[in-house]
């Protein structure tokens, strides 16, 4: 991943403007330490990090078309580049860079070309002819992207927060699957797919459309001229995305730089069930297996600095964010600068296990439309700046456009959860891959039950997380806290902790109003809670708060609540504040 950062239409364009400017990119720098690139043209700037995946020699950024008249910073990855480029034969290309077409598309399609783009992206173009701009972000919104104004009528655009949020009156997270025009003024969608409607489709389930479009999705994902490896937790995403990545890394143009041997990485605390499962599926595979361990205790140390990095106060993401950044710390130091890894799934396919209480298909497929649109909150979110943070960039199959809309086409029937016969979560992904002559997997763990990452590092990670809250946080507090955050008010004592944190780095509102709220069971939104009236008193993100469907679920706790009234009224009644 890169880092990104926009300022047009600024009053100074002084020396001091630019040393500023400079400054501010600097704080993206762990995104992108390969090369830093500025491009001034009046009272507009550009400036760009780079993490070189692709072309690694010429593809340094800022990038321009053939009279430079059009400048563009991108932070992603065209998949579909050299499919784009036979049709810009017309054109110059400079560098080797995957990103470079986007110039090239807006000279020939104008601001009508963002739906041609495969890939994960933010980028901001600059037509120095008329002095008008646009920036988009990707479909779900695995990279990210802010927008601010300043008080002297400029935009902002930055890959993260805090490389806007002091120099900004005003900013928040740019919407996935949106352009915003300065010619048009303001941001429109440029994605809008059938699923987005979340009307239940009708298509019956086809195992091999889903098999084949995954391996397509992955297949693509291989384009790298660096170092690459496969987060491997042991689950079934983690692990399918391994298997196929194994299964084509061959004929990969990857293979013929780097080798054929797959390396896989996994992290929890000693005898944590990732640890074991992600082993069994390393030896299962064969691939070069690293198991990395952390202790609760550097966790906590983590907290402040994930949350700096992350950008987020939600209780979930932290939890997941933790080890995953210590992760990507180790995973760069032995020389590997991207990963893919099995996000969007859960989301498609109703993996979580709260899932299990859906009432009817109709409200399955809304609820799987209400996560994958809120992905770029939460999972996007995580995996990128989690990885970001160390100049690893991580790579998402699950979300491929095409893959979404085969997947999201379903009759939803075929996806809801139905012990009578037969069918565990995302049944209609592991059936795909169930191939008794050539096995991806060996069937239990094709089979086995749904794990959030933050659980199977290993469970003591997460009660010792509220263990270390419980002991810097007070009652009094905790009951004071509607008072001292009126705006998504904690209802925890630990996600008071990360608010605290939260706050020490970003205290502008606008900063805590680009984090979600709501009550939440084992990662639901707040509607699906209504599917099960014991989840109520039971608002924990963790996937043991399903009680009566996770194996190691929570003890329902049947005793009187012994928090303050106050408290009590606060959990029951929180509602989404945005």
């Amino acid at each position: 991943m890169c880092g990104i950062l926009a300022v047009l239409g600024c009053v100074d364009n002084s020396q001091a403007k630019r040393s500023r400017i400079i400054e501010l990119s600097r704080r993206l720098r762990h995104r992108g330490p390969d090369w830093s690139g500025l491009h001034c043209y009046e009272n507009c700037y550009l400036a760009h990090e780079r993490l070189a995946i692709v072309d690694p020699t010429s593809g340094d950024q800022p990038l321009y078309n053939e009279d430079k008249t059009i400048v563009v910073t991108v932070n992603g990855e065209i998949y579909n580049h050299k499919d784009l480029r036979e049709n810009l034969k017309s054109h110059k290309f400079r560098t080797g860079s995957d990103c470079e077409v986007i110039a090239h598309l807006y000279e020939e399609h104008g601001e009508e070309f963002v739906n041609m783009l495969d890939g994960m992206f933010a980028f901001v173009l600059l037509d120095t002819r008329d002095k008008s701009f646009i920036a988009a972000r990707d479909a779900i919104g695995i990279v990210p992207l802010y927008i601010g104004w300043g008080l002297d009528g400029s935009v902002w655009f930055a890959s993260e927060m805090k490389a806007l949020s002091d120099d900004c009156e005003q900013f928040m997270a740019f919407p996935p699957g949106h352009i915003y025009s300065s010619k048009q003024g303001g941001l429109r969608r440029w994605y809008n797919p059938t699923w987005f409607s979340e009307l239940v489709p009708s298509t019956p389930y086809d195992p091999l459309a889903i098999r084949h479009s995954f391996e397509k999705a992955v297949i693509k994902r291989l384009m790298t001229d660096v170092p690459f490896g496969v987060l491997l937790s042991g689950g079934l995403d983690s692990s399918l995305v391994a298997a196929v990545t194994l299964r084509h890394l061959d004929k990969s143009e990857a293979a013929r730089q780097w080798g054929s041997k797959l390396h896989t990485f996994c992290i929890g605390l000693k005898g944590s069930p990732d640890l074991k499962a992600g082993k069994e599926v390393a030896d299962y595979l064969g691939t070069r297996h690293h198991e990395l361990h952390f202790t609760v205790q550097e966790g906590i140390d983590a907290i402040e600095e994930v949350i700096y990095h992350v950008e987020t106060y939600d209780v979930t993401t932290i939890r997941a964010s933790t080890p995953m950044f210590l992760m990507s710390r180790k995973i760069k130091s032995l020389g590997v600068k991207m990963v893919l890894s099995g996000e969007g799934s859960d989301e498609i396919f109703g993996g979580y296990l709260y899932f299990h209480k859906a009432p009817n298909k109709k409200e399955f497929h809304e609820e799987t439309c209400r996560k994958i649109k809120a992905l770029h909150q939460y999972d996007c979110l995580r995996a990128n700046k989690s990885t970001s943070a160390w100049g690893v960039e991580a790579r998402v199959p699950f979300l491929d456009k095409e893959f979404i809309d085969v997947a999201m086409s379903i009759d939803p029937e075929w996806k809801m959860i139905r012990p009578d016969l037969g069918r565990i979560e995302k049944w209609v992904l592991r059936n795909a891959f169930d191939d008794e002559k050539n096995p991806y997997l060996p069937k239990h763990i094709l089979y086995r039950q749904k794990e959030q990452f933050s659980d199977g590092v290993g469970y003591s990670w997460i009660d010792g997380l509220k263990d270390h809250a419980n002991k810097h946080v007070s009652d009094t507090m905790l009951v004071n806290a509607s008072f001292v955050f009126p705006v998504n008010t904690p209802v925890t004592k630990e996600a008071y902790y990360y608010r605290t944190i939260f706050e020490k780095h970003f205290p502008k509102s606008a900063a805590r109003d680009t984090v979600p709220g709501g009550p939440s069971v084992a990662c639901s939104t707040a509607k699906a809670v209504e599917w099960d009236a014991a989840w109520s008193q039971n608002l924990d993100p963790s996937g043991r708060a399903a009680l009566g469907v996770h194996v190691a679920a929570y003890e329902e706790d049947k005793t009187e609540d012994p928090r303050p009234e106050k408290l009590q009224k606060l959990a029951e009644n929180t509602e989404a504040t945005v």
